[in-house]
C-alpha cells in the first residue's frame, strides 16, 4: 500500500492532480516548479490562502477608502453649496433686498401720478421702505408690472421685501387718496370727487372755480374751467394741498396733454368744444370720427349741431330728462336746437379718443346719425333727413320691443 501511496504522489499524477484543483496560478506554479510531496502542497496551499485573503483585505479596503473620497466629495459640495462662495445669487439677493419679518416700522407712502418705477424704487429706498432700487426693479420685472404700479397713498412698512411691496402697489383697492376724473364728467363732477377723495370741503373748490382761474386757466377758456381737466387718477392727499392747488394741477395736466398732441394755443378750447360734443354723442370709440365730421358739416352747412347732449348740459340734466320747454327754450346759450355755431364752452372733459377725433374727423358728407340699438350700441349715418327719420323709426321700435318706451 505504501509503493501504491507513494506511486500515486509521483510528478506526473501530483502535477496534474494540482492542475486539475487550480491550486496556483500558472504563473505561480511555473515559478515554483511542480509539487514534490504533502508537505510542499499543504505549504503551497497555505500561502495561497495567505494570498487570496491578501487580495480580499485589499480590495475591501479599496472599497473603503473609495467610499470615504465619495462622502468627503458630497460632503464638501454641500458645505460650498450652503457657503458664501458657491451661492453668490443667493447673498447677491440678500444684498439687494430685505426679508419681510413683520416688524418694520408703518410707513404712509406716496406714489404721485405719472411717476415711474425708477422714481418709485428711489423714493422706496429713501423712506427705508426697501433695500435698494436694483432689487424693487428686479421685483418689477419679474412681476411685469411696470404698467400696473398705482398712484395713491399706501401703508407699507420699513425693511419690506421688494416682492411684498410690488405686490401692495399693484392694488387698486390698497391706494388711498385718489381723484380719478374720467372722460365724459362735468366740472361739478368732478369737484364733488376732489372733495371726497381729498377731505377738503366742496365749498373751498366751488370758490375757485367761481372766481375765473385767472391763475390757473388759459386766456382762451374765458374763465370757464369746463373742459380743462385732464382724465386721470391724482394723488391729492397731501395735507399742503388746497382746493386752489388741485385744480391747478388738473388744469396744468390738461395743457401738458394738448401740446403733446401739437393743438396749438388759440385752438384747443375750440377743440375742446367739439370734443366734448362727441364725448356727450357717442357710445363708442368707432363713432367718435363720424360724429366729429357730422359737426364740422353742419357748421360748415350753418345749420344747428342739433345736440341733445348740448342742450341738456345747458339745462343741467341727462339728455332723457329734456322736455319739449327745454327744447324750445332760446334763450339757453347752449340750445344748439334753435342757435347755430358751437356752444359757449365745452360740456364735459373729453378724453383723449375724443379729442383726437376732433382733430382728424373721418371724411364723409354725413349730417345727421342715429343710435339704433341701445345693447349694442349700432348707430348710423346718412346725409339725408328722410333716412335719418327711419332711422329714428327704428330706433323707437327697439325701445318698442325691449319695453323701455313708456
Amino acid at each position: 500500500m505504501a509503493d501504491d501511496f507513494d506511486s500515486f504522489f509521483d510528478d506526473d499524477n501530483f502535477t496534474k492532480v494540482t492542475d486539475d484543483r487550480d491550486v496556483e496560478t500558472p504563473a505561480e506554479a511555473a515559478q515554483s516548479g511542480p509539487v514534490r510531496n504533502r508537505r510542499e502542497l499543504r505549504e503551497r496551499r497555505r500561502a495561497a490562502d495567505k494570498k487570496r485573503r491578501m487580495r480580499i483585505v485589499f480590495v475591501a479596503v479599496f472599497l473603503v477608502l473609495v467610499l470615504v473620497l465619495v462622502g468627503t466629495v458630497v460632503s464638501f459640495a454641500h458645505r460650498r453649496a450652503s457657503s458664501p462662495g458657491a451661492s453668490a445669487s443667493k447673498t447677491t439677493a440678500q444684498a439687494l433686498d430685505y426679508y419681510d419679518e413683520q416688524e418694520g416700522e408703518e410707513v404712509q407712502f406716496t406714489v404721485s401720478s405719472g411717476e415711474d418705477a425708477s422714481t418709485i424704487a428711489q423714493h422706496l429706498v429713501e423712506q427705508d421702505i426697501v433695500k435698494t432700487t436694483t432689487g424693487f426693479l428686479s421685483a418689477v420685472n419679474a412681476a411685469n408690472a411696470s404698467a400696473k404700479l398705482q398712484p395713491g397713498v399706501f401703508t407699507l412698512h420699513k425693511h419690506m421685501s421688494s416682492a411684498s411691496v410690488v405686490t401692495v402697489l399693484t392694488d387698486t383697492s390698497a391706494a388711498q387718496g385718489i381723484l380719478e376724473v374720467r372722460s365724459g364728467e362735468t366740472v361739478s363732477d368732478v369737484i364733488q370727487a376732489a372733495a371726497q377723495a381729498s377731505g377738503i370741503d366742496a365749498s373751498e373748490f366751488t370758490a375757485v372755480i367761481q372766481a375765473g382761474g385767472d391763475t390757473i386757466l388759459p386766456a382762451e377758456a374765458g374763465g370757464s374751467y369746463e373742459g380743462w381737466f385732464e382724465p386721470g387718477s391724482y394723488v391729492v392727499t397731501d395735507s399742503s394741498l388746497t382746493a386752489g392747488n388741485i385744480i391747478k394741477m388738473l388744469v396744468d395736466a390738461r395743457i401738458q396733454k394738448l401740446e403733446s398732441l401739437g393743438i396749438a394755443e388759440g385752438q384747443r378750447e375750440t377743440i375742446l368744444i367739439k370734443a366734448s360734443i362727441v364725448e356727450g354723442e357717442s357710445n363708442s370709440d368707432r363713432y367718435r370720427a363720424k360724429v366729429a365730421r357730422v359737426i364740422e358739416n353742419r357748421l360748415a352747412a350753418n345749420m344747428p349741431l342739433g345736440m341733445d347732449s348740448v342742450v341738456a348740459y345747458g339745462n343741467g340734466v341727462t339728455g332723457s330728462q329734456l322736455t319739449d320747454a327745454m327744447l324750445n327754450d332760446s334763450t339757453n346759450p347752449y340750445n344748439d336746437r334753435i342757435r347755430t355755431g358751437l356752444p359757449p364752452t365745452p360740456i364735459n372733459n373729453p378724453g383723449d379718443a375724443s379729442i383726437q377725433a376732433a382733430v382728424t374727423p373721418e371724411e364723409g358728407d354725413w349730417l345727421y346719425f342715429c343710435t339704433v340699438n341701445l345693447e349694442t350700441g349700432e348707430t348710423k349715418f346718412t346725409a339725408s333727413e328722410d333716412e335719418f327719420y327711419q332711422f329714428r323709426d327704428e330706433y323707437k321700435q327697439w325701445l318698442a320691443d325691449n319695453g323701455l318706451d313708456g
